[in-house]
């Protein structure tokens, strides 16, 4: 008999419907429930792609005997991280001040004030490594619950205090200011130490993508001309194009790699990574011109619209890992990864040995049971393109008959932000109106679903009905961002409307009076920490993401109150810069940015003159970084920084402004280009 979550919409929730595990989402119910029955809270958190969140479900909450011991002394809480990232943030905070470390799936036992006292990740059915059991850990809970009641209290208690104590306005510089010169090559001298000059990439196994430092690094390059910084991007994406963590055939990139080669992944698929690591090769073939940077962004583009878009025009959250391997059993990567002999028996003989050298595909295997994860070799030399393209176009095709992974298709305000600022912006730049279009029906589903009339967002939606969880500081931020580069793309300046409306937001419920941010809004549910996180994870902080959008606003409009925010926002990354550079990446790229001006740029001419396009696509290409863009007719003043600039000797001009302060303009689009440089 299905249980509670049957009613929900979120895809990892509907997962554990059928669970024999009582769950209960979260709720004031579900607390109140363990009031009257005098039991611990079980929180279980984790999504839809997550793969060990798949495992510890088959091996212990699809078993009665582990759902009766659950059921009997427990109210179990069943969360979607990605529905409530304030709920995990606030638990996952505690896990790790108590651990030492984290990730999920989550498993943290509450009092029925939700309280925590006791915590893990993934629990194995049996003991194992060293690990208990997770009905160990049940029934030691359970009767830690029934004999020192006062004592789980206590414990309870200090955790809670310690958590609330944890204020980072105490961080910030006592002047609120962004990072300076000096301390952004300190940074810059922080992540060469840090960087894996044999493989690219930051840090040893496992080993993320890391897009939000790579921006860093390639706007301190346009401004310094940082040799070194460039070549720390170059030989990043180099390596992750070329390794197992990108697919191969269908393009788009795993989450991470399990490795420190970049070689295995780990085979979920996620719309933030390849929302922002689109962007990343687009800005890489911006400054250099490569072409495998280029080849990279328009494949990453199209797997974005053919694989996640959903049928109302956003974009789906997230591939699973694990799919079926055509015996019946879910195994991680079954989709990806090719045997010699998988490859013989779709290409023949010739061709197959061919793809074997090309990809890497060997009778050892690079992954489990003899299979290897496809690859590029890293060796220079002639490569006959029309045999590589008609390879991957009939492995493809065979992998297409395969089942499947899932997919996650719950809408995610942030994410879709950042899709839509990776589709506009490499549309525009590849000649692709279809990625631009992509990019508008996003936002449109954005305004029309996710948005309320007072400039509120819900996080979520599915099947274009929105989810009943309030969007928090990176929904806000992160759509925002994604508005004011469709209007830099588009020229339509209905988009900055919307993206201030969004940040005035911000600054109403998110904004401390010294320049802090909170991750939730002042009148959302409270919980036992109000959750605060200047630092990136997998996505820029939604605290870095609103300084970088309010900055970009506040450089279309002149509007000194976004600017004055952004820069006391900034103050954390002066904070962080020379300590933890590697996890305030998108901070000291808005601080790249806010050190350059950033550069303003106002393209002004008829929409359908040639000239007009021709200067609108020269600003779009400008390094300089964080440079803004708008375009427009004559006499516009649907973006303030349009008002006033007039055609020069009847042609299309474009001024390049910081401040509002503005260069004589250029009807020229090489020598505006020449002036964006860094």
């Amino acid at each position: 008999m299905p249980n509670r979550l049957a009613h929900e919409t979120s895809p990892y929730l509907l997962q554990h419907a059928d669970n024999p595990v009582d769950w209960w989402p979260w709720s004031a119910d579900a607390f109140e429930e363990a009031r009257r029955r005098g039991v611990p809270v079980l929180l279980s958190v984790g999504y839809s792609s997550c793969h060990w969140c798949h495992v510890m479900a088959h091996e212990s909450f699809e078993d009665p005997a582990t759902a009766a011991l659950l059921n009997d002394h427990f109210v179990a809480v069943k969360v979607d991280r990605e529905e409530r990232p304030d709920v995990d943030a606030v638990y996952m905070e505690a896990v790790q001040a108590a651990t030492g470390q984290g990730g999920w799936p989550m498993t943290v036992f509450l009092t029925p004030d939700a309280e925590p006292f006791y915590f893990g990740t993934y629990f194995p059915p049996e003991p194992r490594h060293g690990m208990p059991s997770f009905g160990q850990i049940l029934e030691g809970v359970r009767s830690a619950w029934a004999d020192r009641r006062d004592e789980v209290g206590e414990v309870a208690g200090r955790i809670v205090a310690d958590l609330a104590g944890r204020s980072l306005s105490a961080s910030l510089p006592a002047d609120r200011r962004p990072p300076r010169a000096g301390e952004l090559h300190t940074a810059l001298m922080g992540l060469t130490r840090e960087f894996d000059a044999a493989h690219g990439g930051f840090g040893g196994a496992p080993k993320f993508p890391p897009p939000m430092v790579l921006e860093f690094l390639l706007r301190h390059h346009a401004r310094t001309a940082s040799a070194g910084a460039l070549e720390m991007v170059q030989a990043t994406c180099a390596a992750m194009a070329r390794g197992g963590i990108y697919d191969q055939l269908g393009g788009g990139f795993a989450r991470y790699a399990v490795d420190a080669t970049w070689t295995v992944p780990h085979f979920e698929k996620m719309l933030y990574d390849n929302a922002l690591l689109c962007r990343t090769y687009a800005h890489l073939w911006r400054s250099t011109g490569s072409e495998a940077a280029r080849r990279t962004a328009v494949e990453t583009a199209d797997f974005l619209v053919r694989e996640l878009r959903t049928d109302q025009g956003g974009f789906a959250s997230a591939l699973d890992a694990d799919s079926d391997d055509g015996t019946g059993r879910h195994t991680e990567g079954a989709y990806y990864v090719w045997t010699p002999g998988q490859l013989r028996a779709v290409l023949g003989k010739e061709d197959a040995e061919f793809a074997a050298a090309h990809f890497g595909v060997t009778e050892e295997g690079t992954f489990e049971e003899g299979a290897s994860v496809l690859q590029l070799p890293d060796t220079e030399g002639l490569v006959d393109a029309e045999r590589v393209a008609s390879v991957r176009q009939r492995l493809l095709a065979a992998r297409e008959e395969r089942p499947r992974p899932g997919r996650d298709d719950k809408v995610v305000a942030c994410w879709n932000g950042l899709a839509i600022a990776a589709l506009a912006e490499t549309g525009a730049y590849f000649d692709r109106p279809d990625l631009i279009q992509a990019a508008t029906d996003a936002a449109d589903l954005l305004v029309r679903v996710h948005m309320d009339g007072q400039a509120r967002l819900h996080r979520t939606s599915r099947d274009g009905t929105p989810g009943a969880n309030s969007g928090v500081l990176e929904d806000y931020a992160d759509v925002a961002e994604g508005f004011l580069t469709l209007a830099s793309v588009t020229g339509e300046g209905v988009w900055v409307e919307f993206a201030g409306l969004l940040l005035d937001t911000v600054l109403l419920q998110f904004t401390t009076e010294d320049g802090a941010l909170y991750d939730t809004a002042a009148d959302a549910e409270a919980l036992i920490r109000r959750p605060q996180d200047p630092t990136d994870n997998a996505t820029p902080s939604g605290w870095t993401a609103a300084a970088g959008a309010l900055l970009s606003y506040a450089a279309l409009t002149g509007s000194s109150r976004h600017r004055d925010a952004a820069e006391r926002a900034l103050g954390i990354v002066t904070a962080l810069a020379g300590r933890a550079p590697r996890f305030i990446g998108w901070g000291l790229a808005v601080a790249e940015a806010a050190l350059d001006g950033p550069r303003e740029v106002a393209v002004v001419g008829p929409p359908d003159d040639p000239a007009t396009a021709a200067l609108h696509h020269a600003a779009l290409l400008g390094t300089a970084p964080g440079a803004v863009v708008a375009t427009g007719a004559p006499g516009s003043d649907e973006v303030p920084l349009l008002q006033d600039r007039p055609l020069v000797d009847g042609q299309p001009a474009a001024y390049v402004c910081r401040h509002f302060t503005c260069e004589r303009p250029t009807t020229d689009p090489a020598e505006l280009t020449a002036r964006l440089q860094g």
